[in-house]
């Protein structure tokens, strides 16, 4: 069976990591994540990453480095982030809840979705080194 990779997107300005607060499904709603979604059949993680972003965020951005391990979310199913940078367009909750900046010493304390949890300590290194 063909694996089913999702893209995640970290954004930094200066010390701040964008998180998204869920919607839906009810099981996590209201808990935080980096936004992103599916890779479509034949698309590149940077182009579904950039197209997600756009219909979530209203934003374009660029995409960069990979932060972070894959996360196995089922046997057929990969979770990936990557470093994205803001290029255009008006920041606003499209698909979520809400929006926050959040600072290194928060990351711990926000109700993450379960999977994304596994990459707080590579987001909060990336956000001390400055990687927005």
């Amino acid at each position: 069976m063909a694996e089913q990779i999702v893209v995640a997107g970290a954004l930094i300005a200066g010390s701040a990591l964008l998180v998204a607060q869920r919607e839906r499904p009810p099981e996590l709603a209201g808990l935080w994540e980096l936004p992103g979604g599916k890779v479509a059949p034949g698309e590149s993680d940077a182009a579904a990453l950039a197209r997600e972003l756009h219909e979530e965020l209203g934003i374009d951005v660029a995409v960069g480095a990979r932060i972070g391990d894959d996360i196995a979310l089922s046997a057929t199913t990969v979770l990936r982030a990557y470093l994205v940078t803001h290029t255009g367009g008006e920041l606003r909750p499209l698909d979520h809840r809400a929006l926050r900046w959040v600072a290194p010493h928060e990351l711990d304390a926000l109700p993450w979705v379960p999977a994304d949890r596994a990459w707080l300590g590579a987001l909060g290194r990336a956000l001390r080194d400055g990687a927005g």
